[in-house]
């Protein structure tokens, strides 16, 4: 699985969340929501550190944006784009087929 994310998320992530160096964002699924390809589930983040079980992973800055294997039936075909919606003012989450 890869993840992407486009400057603008790099920035509120680094911003918002007041991340550093060495920090860590994990993406998982969570109950209630809907994404372009889930119904009654949604991306919910966390900060915290990634070991060894990692599904996919980008390191940008000095952060990892991670998905962890217990969250494979959530990712399972996907690649993750992560961009910024400017009127919502938050991240948007793309899901994209897996050649």
């Amino acid at each position: 699985m890869n993840i992407t994310l486009t400057d603008k998320a790099i920035n509120w992530f680094e911003t918002e969340m007041g991340l550093e160096k060495g920090n860590g964002v994990r993406f998982f699924g969570k109950t209630y929501g809907k994404t372009e390809v889930h119904e009654g589930f949604s991306v919910g983040i966390s900060v915290e550190e990634p070991d060894d079980n990692v599904i996919g992973k980008a390191e940008i800055n000095g952060i990892t944006y991670f998905a962890a294997s217990q969250d494979d039936w959530f990712y399972n075909g996907y690649d993750l784009e992560i961009d910024f919606d400017e009127n919502r003012e938050e991240p948007i989450y793309h899901f994209h087929e897996q050649n």
